[in-house]
């Protein structure tokens, strides 16, 4: 078989760009022929991995691989859309799942190759759980690879009643004065220190808090 032309797709400012980058690296030692890009280019392969890629395909872009594949924090068709991991965390929930899945017109609706999880204990700031999912992620990413073509005719088509999460944004982090830091715990553990630090309000005035773990 031909060597494969693979492409990796993750805006830049992503905190999955390192691991995506990682994983260019990876699969260039194993002959692939691999590019990374932080934009949809007129590119054209066999396979394409858009890795935390926050914009949706076209029929055009769609049409330029093979094969487009997206991995998905949660257990597809449940939680969809936007931040998956950081709002089963914000539910207290410690399984995280990651369905790795073709990417169809209609969003995270494609068929589905693979499903994994990570499981956290509960006490991972934002770098520690993002640690296991980018490493899942590359992971995934491999098996898709070493299993091709023969996975692709193993697929199935996402069962069971779907949800979704909307999107974060920076207000999100906001903490409330009257709870207890244990009742918000799960909150500081989603917030990023530099992006969208935890805030509080105290009379008019904003307070920032950043969260570390001690060694």
């Amino acid at each position: 078989m031909d060597t494969l032309k693979i492409c990796i797709f993750t805006p830049r400012n992503s905190w999955m760009y390192q691991y995506s980058y990682e994983l260019s690296l990876l699969l260039t030692n194993e002959k692939y022929t691999v590019s990374l890009h932080n934009e949809l280019l007129n590119e054209t392969g066999d396979i394409a991995f858009y890795l935390s890629y926050p914009k949706i395909l076209n029929p055009t872009q769609l049409k330029q691989f093979s094969h487009n594949i997206v991995v998905h924090f949660s257990n597809i068709p449940q939680g969809k859309g936007w931040s998956p991991a950081s709002w089963q965390i914000l539910e207290g929930k410690n399984t995280i799942p990651l369905t790795l899945f073709e990417a169809t017109e209609k969003v995270d609706s494609g068929k589905i190759y693979l499903k994994d999880i990570i499981t956290l204990d509960g006490n991972e700031l934002v770098n520690d759980w993002r640690t296991k999912l980018g490493i899942k992620t590359i992971r995934m990413c491999f098996q898709f690879l070493h299993s091709f073509p023969e996975l692709k005719n193993f697929g199935t088509l996402p069962q069971g009643k779907e949800t979704f999460y909307s999107k974060r944004t920076p207000i999100d982090s906001k903490l409330d004065p009257n709870k207890s830091l244990n009742e918000q715990f799960n909150l500081l553990r989603i917030v990023d220190n530099e992006n969208y630090p935890a805030f509080f309000y105290h009379n008019n005035k904003k307070y920032i808090l950043k969260i570390f773990q001690e060694d």
